[in-house]
């Protein structure tokens, strides 16, 4: 045979060759096969070569060496004594931990400190109600010089933005003065505006999630707000009261004032049955108030008339008058201690009252709101108040019925009439009105704003605890705000025209609280003071913060 057949017979073909598929790195190089019976040869056919890999071999042995227990043998070996002892041991242990940590669970809780069930409080409550009396000065819409409805509706933003939960508005009804038959408690006086349009500022106001409380002293354009005493007690005007106070609750108010309440002291039974009526139409949480305004100074006879007119949810009167002016904190105090005592039970209010205003700077003005909005009680506020009104050009207003300033515009933005009798004009340079305040964040317009919205929603200062602070100086006025394990509060206020550093000492103060706001413009906020040297400005009002430590 030729070495070339030799060849063809003996040279493997590559297409031909079955790899391994266990390693690659093991197949057979091209080579002549081995003989047929020589070492290593394992056999072939067609061609085909197979190899057999030792580590294949390896792993079969250990698979059959491992094979583990069966059945039979498990069960063996778990009834010994030694497993059955263990199995024993870890589930007692199991149990044991987890009645300690059921244990433990139950000792956390018990010894926690509880929170306080959260009062169940009436809107009026919540936050402060602004009162637009007189209504005619407020915002005339017809240019024919007095404020109406239709003006108070337009201004139903800017009233929803001083973050107060009511406003009181009225009287409205038609009232010939000193005049019973002339006066129809039920119908609104033409010069302010239709039925349908007060239908409109309840609408707009309820939007705006503000209540409207209607005042409804009768003769309200008389020195004699309840005509005569004759008249008064007669059971034809009576009726006509509760018949009027029955309508007005029924077109949605919610709530009635009734004006210089002193003069009906004698007549405690009926307002027993104006309180009835005005429970009668409470539903969840549209409650109906009932307040009693009073123009009495006095402190005892305010004091009296707390006690006498238990039957109203609410009594406002001028008792905070001339407030600070002898620059004293504790006389401040003393005013604030007797009023709590006095009124008991009673949910107290607290208001300035707007003569008082213009005998009084800008900043002891700041000082009185900060005071309102902070003590435990409802705080009654006076159109214009929130910007200054009263503390015009370095002099107080030259009339009592001063009307709201809004821009620098003719009359200043009330109206448009350019024969109004008052002869207001708008100065470029006036920063006492609506527009000039609401974007300077140093204006006192904007630090009502900020106590009005920390008074509705910090419940220290919706319904905490009041208690005096300690203070080194007579001229500070000092109280904490304190409801369970929520933020607290600690108002500091310096009644003296000049600055002071004051020492405040109480159980429940730490050694150093979070500045909040404060009746300074300049005065940085978000610090750490400490409470042992206070220094406060002339006229200041600090509000700091300090959380519950347990």
């Amino acid at each position: 045979m030729s070495s070339q057949g030799v060849t063809q017979d003996t040279e493997l073909d590559l297409k031909d060759v079955e790899l391994s598929d266990l390693d690659t790195e093991k197949q057979p190089m091209n080579a002549s096969p081995p003989l047929a019976g020589s070492p290593g040869s394992l056999g072939e056919k067609n061609g085909v070569v197979k190899v057999k890999v030792a580590e294949d071999e390896e792993e079969g042995e250990l698979a059959a060496k491992f094979t583990g227990l069966s059945k039979e043998e498990l069960l063996q070996v778990a009834g010994t004594p030694g497993w059955v002892r263990t199995r024993w041991a870890l589930l007692i242990l199991f149990w044991l931990g987890w009645l300690g940590m059921l244990a433990g669970a139950i000792v956390i809780i018990v010894q926690a400190p509880r929170c306080k069930d959260l009062p169940q409080q009436k809107w009026w409550q919540k936050g402060g109600i602004y009162r637009i009396q007189p209504t005619e000065n407020f915002q005339d819409s017809n240019a024919d010089g007095e404020g109406d409805l239709a003006g108070l509706k337009q201004r139903m933003d800017y009233l929803n933005s001083l973050k107060v939960k009511g406003l009181v508005i009225g009287p409205l009804h038609v009232n010939l003065k000193d005049d019973l038959a002339g006066t129809n408690l039920q119908a609104i006086d033409a010069r302010f505006g239709t039925a349908t349009e007060f239908q409109e500022v309840l609408q707009a106001a309820k939007k705006k999630g503000l209540k409207v409380v209607l005042d409804l002293t009768p003769n309200y354009k008389s020195q004699s707000p309840w005509f005569s005493p004759e008249i008064f007690t007669s059971s034809d005007f009576q009726d006509k009261m509760k018949a009027a106070i029955d309508f007005w609750l029924k077109e949605g108010v919610s709530g009635i004032q009734i004006g210089s309440i002193e003069h009906v002291l004698n007549e405690t039974q009926l307002l027993i049955e104006w309180k009835n009526l005005t429970e009668k139409y409470a539903v969840d949480d549209d409650s109906r108030v009932l307040i009693a305004a009073t123009h009495d100074q006095d402190p005892q006879s305010i004091f009296s008339l707390l006690n006498e007119t238990e039957a109203v949810d609410l009594l406002t009167s001028r008792y905070l008058l001339g407030l600070g002016q002898d620059g004293q904190g504790d006389t401040t105090a003393r005013l604030i201690d007797n009023y709590i005592q006095a009124a008991g039970e009673k949910w107290p209010s607290w208001s300035v009252g707007r003569p008082s205003v213009g005998f009084v700077g800008e900043q002891l003005l700041r000082l009185y709101h900060m005071l309102v909005y902070t003590l435990p009680g409802t705080p009654f506020t006076d159109f214009g108040d929130e910007i200054g009104l009263w503390d015009l050009p370095g002099q107080p207003a030259e009339s009592k019925l001063v009307h709201m300033r809004w821009d620098n515009t003719l009359n200043y933005g009330f109206s448009k009439d350019p024969q109004l009798s008052s002869g207001e004009r708008g100065v470029a340079d006036s920063n006492v009105t609506v527009q000039s305040q609401r974007a300077d964040k140093s204006s006192i317009l904007k630090l009502f704003q900020d106590l009005s919205e920390l008074r509705g929603k910090e419940r220290s200062l919706l319904h905490g605890d009041f208690s005096r602070a300690a203070s080194s100086t007579p001229s500070v006025f000092a109280y904490l705000r304190v409801w369970d394990q929520n933020r607290r509060y600690l108002v500091a206020l310096n009644f003296d025209l000049t600055p002071t550093t004051v020492s405040l000492k109480h159980d429940l103060l730490p050694s150093e609280a979070t500045a909040e706001l404060s009746t300074l413009p300049h005065r940085e906020l978000k610090q750490q003071l400490s409470l042992a040297e206070l220094s406060l400005g002339p006229s200041e009002g600090l509000l700091l913060s300090f959380p519950y430590v347990a």
